[in-house]
């Protein structure tokens, strides 16, 4: 990523805590399996790069919205979601210090689905997006239109294949 350019909002990887808990027990209380992926390519949710052919991961379920109202009070009763992410078997010490100046898994032609939540963790909203050529401003405009109301706290960038969480941004 060019270090240079600088994002206008802030992908949020998964918390350095909540990686410690989910390489013990993951948030569908199954244990931790790391694995070798021989092939790579996938998400890292910890350092939000792609996997590198060979490295220890483990995929494990989790629950992103439950995790943030556990810190903010709120309760997002049936919008509580878990699901699939990848991350490190180990600590990887999070994105690389010269990661601000593109969006993490940003491939220009994939759909991604920003879905938006208030202060009580309910979706109040969300948007499709065709990630465009440049991606960044596409991201940019997204969040910037999802933060235009007021009552948006945060916003959850899912893949729209599999569902998958990515990152979130918070106001």
């Amino acid at each position: 990523m060019n270090a240079t350019t600088a994002l206008t909002y802030t992908p949020r990887p998964i918390d350095p805590l909540t990686l410690k808990q989910l390489r013990i027990t993951d948030d569908a209380a199954r244990p931790c399996i790391p694995y070798v992926d021989p092939e790579g390519g996938s998400p890292l949710r910890c350092c939000l790069r792609p996997i590198a052919p060979g490295e220890n991961v483990a995929l494990v379920s989790y629950a992103p919205l439950r995790r943030w109202a556990a810190e903010t009070g709120a309760n997002p009763g049936a919008y509580d979601e878990q699901g699939p992410v990848f991350i490190h078997a180990e600590d990887c010490g999070g994105p690389a210090a010269d990661d601000g100046g593109e969006y993490p898994f940003a491939r220009p032609g994939a759909l991604r689905t920003l879905r938006r939540y208030n202060a009580e963790g309910r979706i109040i909203g969300g948007r499709l997006l065709e990630i465009p050529d440049p991606a960044t401003e596409g991201f940019d405009a997204a969040f910037a239109e999802a933060f235009a109301d007021p009552e948006v706290a945060l916003v959850h960038v899912r893949a729209v294949e599999y569902g998958c969480f990515h990152f979130e941004v918070r106001r």
